[in-house]
């Protein structure tokens, strides 16, 4: 029997798969994510999502920020922590500890009980919901505490990073659902 690999052998053949990708690939199967986004019921019924600034090649949700339909929030690294803040497209951006762009930490808050979506980007997700994420945690104790955890998820991941099954651990909890550029 063959051995399964490891989260961490995993996360580095999905992101050296995913830095392989070419800009033109990268843009188009975003864009094909995006458009799977804008036509679930999860995200047509929302209000206010939470969603992520692209880094290292993550699928790029950008072109949904402008619909001003919805209201956005994206995260700020505090500690070992997310904290949301409110962002509109024409607000300035500045880098975080990872070098992710952040809103500026004197933007409005987000709260879990304002919140009707959060899309979470994930390096690689399994069948039935479950994610590989960079290995900080930050999302798993997010999606762990009872306040977040009642609100509904979508993983967003290319189809290659999609996969039949991940080696989970206890504290991992299941997303609602996945979406890549082939499948909703």
């Amino acid at each position: 029997m063959e051995k399964q690999p490891s989260k961490t052998e995993l996360r580095r053949m999905i992101l050296q798969q995913r830095r392989s990708l070419s800009s033109l690939e990268w843009r188009q199967k975003s864009d094909r994510i995006c458009t799977h986004i804008q036509s679930s019921p999860l995200f047509t019924e929302a209000k206010t999502v939470l969603a992520y600034f692209s880094f290292h090649q993550e699928p790029d949700l950008s072109p949904l920020f402008t619909n001003s339909k919805y209201h956005w929030g994206f995260p700020r690294c505090v500690g070992k922590s997310l904290v949301w803040h409110r962002w509109q497209p024409h607000e300035p951006l500045q880098k975080g500890a990872y070098g992710i762009l952040e809103p500026s930490p004197d933007t409005q808050p987000l709260l879990p009980d304002e919140v009707d979506l959060i899309l979470v980007p994930c390096v690689a997700c399994d069948f039935l919901g479950y994610r590989l994420g960079y290995g900080g945690g930050f999302y798993d104790r997010l999606l762990s505490s009872p306040e977040w955890a009642a609100i509904p998820t979508i993983g967003i991941v290319f189809e290659f990073a999609y996969l039949p099954q991940l080696p989970i651990d206890n504290w991992d909890k299941p997303l609602k659902a996945i979406c890549t550029e082939l499948h909703y």
